[in-house]
C-alpha cells in the first residue's frame, strides 16, 4: 500500500466518522460534521488524483461542495457578538 492509498483510507475514515457522528449525536455540531466531511473529501481527492477513478473524484467534488455550503451556513447562523451585547 502506498502513501496515497493510506491518505485515502484516512479520508474514508473521516467521512464514515462524520456520518456516525451525525447519526449518533442528539445535537451534532455543524462545524465538526461539515469540517470532518470536508477533510475526508480533500484526503480522498489526494488519493484519487494519483489512483484516478473519475466517478469517485466527481463524487468527492460534490461532497466537498456540500460540506463547504454547510460550513458557510453554520457561520452565517451564529449569533453576532454585537447582537449579544444588546440583550438585557
Amino acid at each position: 500500500m502506498d502513501i496515497y492509498s493510506l491518505v485515502g483510507f484516512v479520508g474514508m475514515a473521516c467521512i464514515i466518522g462524520a456520518y456516525a457522528y451525525l447519526t449518533l449525536s442528539k445535537a451534532p455540531n455543524p462545524f465538526i460534521l461539515h469540517g470532518t466531511n470536508l477533510l475526508g473529501a480533500a484526503l480522498l481527492t489526494v488519493s484519487l488524483l494519483v489512483h484516478t477513478n473519475w466517478p469517485s473524484l466527481v463524487l468527492e467534488g460534490f461532497w466537498a461542495a456540500i460540506a463547504i455550503y454547510g460550513l458557510v451556513k453554520a457561520i452565517r447562523s451564529r449569533p453576532r457578538p454585537d447582537a449579544m451585547e444588546k440583550i438585557p
